[in-house]
C-alpha cells in the first residue's frame, strides 16, 4: 500500500531540495541539487529559473509515480526578495534578479524624493533601504530603467507563488512575501502603501491570500492539493509558533542569521529602524520583529583566512572544541581583532591582526567577536520584549559548540535551546497546508532540542 504524504520543495540560495513528510510530519524522503548561477542581461549573477522550474517539474513526475509514495499534497518554501514576472500568458519575461544587484543610486533617490522622507516610509513599510532586497524597488526600477519590458508584464509574483503558479495556473500573491522587506506594505494601513497606487504597480500585484490557503487540481488523473507557498523565515518560524505557549525568540541561522521575535507589539520605531530592524509577516498578516547579521557569510570568508594564515585545511574548523582557559585568556584584557568583510561593527580595527599562536586560539577569538556581535542582534529584535527568557536557535549553527557555547554565556539570563533538525523552512511548508494541531512535545520529538546551560567562566 502506497504511504500517503505531502511534498515539499525548498528552494534555498544554494540548495534546491525536495521532501516528503508522512501524516506525523516526518521526513520520510529527501534529496537535493546545486545549480550553476547564470546572468542576466546586465552580466549579474542570477540563479536560473528555467534549470530550478525544469527540475522541479520532473522531480514531482517522478515521484507521483514512485510506487512507495501517494503524495496527496504539495507547497513550496523559498527565499524571499526575489520576483518572477510573466505576461498575459504566463510566460517568463525576465531574468531571476539577484537581489544583491546594485539599485542605480539616482532612481532610488529619486524614489524616496518623491515618496519618502526615507525615515518613515521605512518605518511605515517595515522595510530598510536595501535597494533590490526590496521587491517594491525592483519593480519602480523595471518600470523606468526598462520599460518596455515593464509594459509586457501582466503580473508580478514573488518567488514562492510563482513555484505553486507553474503548477496551478492561479496567479495569487501572499502576505508572508508580500511583507518580508519589500516597501511595499503598509502595516499601518494593512494594505499596499499608497506609493504603489500611485504608480499603477497594484495592477502587476495579483489578488492577496493566506498561507495556509490551497487550490485542489488534477494532476494528471489524480487529486492534488497545492498550497500558494510561503517565505522561507517565515516558514522556518511556523512550527515553534505553533508548539510554544510561552514568549520566545528565535535565531534562524545560516547565510543570514535572522532573530525573529513573533511578540511584537505596534509598529517599528525610530531607533528600531536605527538598529537596522525590519518586519516580516505571519501568515496571519500581522507583523514579526527581525534583526540581520551576515553572519555565515562571514564566518566563511573568515574561517578561509585563518585556514591560509595558520596553513591548516578549511575543515579544521569544525574539530574546534571549547576550551574555557583559552576563552579567559581572551577575555581578561579582551581586544577586537578582525575588521569585517560586510558586517557593520564600531568596534572593528581597519585591518585584521592576528597574534594568536594557534589556529584554535584565533578561532576562539573569531567566534567571541561574531558572537557579541549575535547578541547585539538578538537584543535589538528583543527591544520592549524583556518577558522573552526562551532562545531557539536553529540552521546551520545550531550544531557550531563555541558558537552555543559562547550565546549561552553571553545571554545568561536566557534559557536557550538548539535544534539539530535541518529540515527549517520545509517543514513548515507541510504544516502550513496540513489541519493537524501542534502539541508542545512536537520541536523535542522532530527537531531534537537540547537544551544549553552557562559555562562556569573561572
Amino acid at each position: 500500500m502506497r504511504q500517503k504524504v505531502t511534498a515539499v520543495f525548498d528552494i534555498g540560495r544554494t540548495n534546491k531540495k525536495f521532501f516528503l513528510f508522512d501524516d506525523d510530519l516526518k521526513e520520510v524522503y529527501r534529496e537535493y541539487i546545486q545549480f550553476d548561477e547564470i546572468t542576466d542581461e546586465d552580466g549579474y549573477p542570477s540563479d536560473d529559473l528555467q534549470a530550478i522550474e525544469s527540475w522541479a517539474k520532473a522531480v514531482f513526475k517522478r515521484m507521483m509515480n514512485d510506487p512507495k509514495y501517494l503524495i496527496e499534497s504539495l507547497n513550496f518554501s523559498c527565499y524571499g526578495a526575489t520576483l518572477v514576472h510573466v505576461d498575459e500568458n504566463g510566460k517568463v519575461v525576465t531574468p531571476l534578479y539577484n537581489y544583491l544587484k546594485p539599485l542605480d543610486k539616482e532612481l532610488s533617490k529619486s524614489f524616496f524624493d518623491k515618496y519618502g522622507p526615507e525615515k518613515e516610509l521605512t518605518r511605515i513599510t517595515g522595510s530598510l533601504n536595501l535597494g533590490m532586497l526590496n521587491t517594491g524597488l525592483q519593480i519602480y526600477w523595471l518600470k523606468y530603467a526598462k520599460p518596455s519590458i515593464f509594459k509586457k508584464i501582466k503580473y508580478s509574483l514573488h518567488l514562492p507563488q510563482y513555484l505553486s503558479f507553474i503548477f496551478t495556473d492561479i496567479p495569487v500573491g501572499e502576505y508572508t512575501s508580500i511583507g518580508c522587506h519589500t516597501m511595499l506594505w503598509d502595516y499601518e494601513k494593512k494594505d499596499y502603501h499608497k506609493w504603489v497606487y500611485q504608480e499603477s504597480i497594484d495592477e502587476k500585484l495579483p489578488p492577496i491570500v493566506t498561507a495556509n490557503r490551497t487550490f485542489n487540481i488534477d494532476y494528471n488523473g489524480s487529486p492534488l492539493k497545492i498550497g500558494v507557498g510561503i517565505h522561507d523565515s517565515s516558514s522556518a518560524l511556523l512550527p515553534y509558533v505553533r508548539s510554544i505557549k510561552k514568549p520566545f525568540l528565535l535565531v534562524s541561522t545560516g547565510t543570514w542569521s535572522i532573530s525573529i521575535n513573533p511578540f511584537t507589539h505596534g509598529l517599528l520605531t525610530s531607533q528600531d529602524i536605527k538598529e537596522e530592524c525590519l518586519f516580516n509577516m505571519r501568515i496571519d498578516g500581522n507583523p514579526v520583529k527581525a534583526s540581520r547579521l551576515l553572519l555565515g557569510n562571514e564566518y566563511k570568508y573568515q574561517v578561509i583566512k585563518l585556514s591560509e594564515h595558520y596553513g591548516v585545511p578549511y575543515e579544521q574548523h569544525k574539530t574546534v572544541k571549547f576550551n574555557s582557559k583559552t576563552f579567559h585568556n581572551l577575555s581578561e584584557n579582551f581586544e577586537y581583532y578582525f575588521c569585517w568583510q560586510g558586517l557593520p561593527d564600531r568596534h572593528m580595527p581597519k585591518k585584521t591582526t592576528l597574534f594568536h599562536a594557534t589556529y584554535e586560539e584565533a578561532y576562539h577569538q573569531l567566534m567571541i567577536e561574531l558572537v557579541k556581535l549575535q547578541v547585539q542582534s538578538i537584543q535589538s529584535a528583543m527591544s520592549e520584549n524583556s518577558s522573552i527568557k526562551r532562545l531557539y536557535v536553529d540552521g546551520g549553527f545550531s550544531d557550531n559548540e563555541l558558537f552555543i557555547k559562547l550565546l549561552s554565556h553571553y545571554l545568561r539570563g536566557m534559557k536557550l535551546r538548539s535544534a539539530s533538525s535541518s529540515l527549517g523552512s520545509s517543514l513548515g511548508a507541510a504544516i502550513v497546508i496540513d489541519d493537524s494541531t501542534l502539541n508542545s512535545k512536537f520541536l523535542k520529538k522532530n527537531y531534537a532540542l537540547k537544551k544549553h546551560v552557562p559555562f562556569i567562566a573561572k
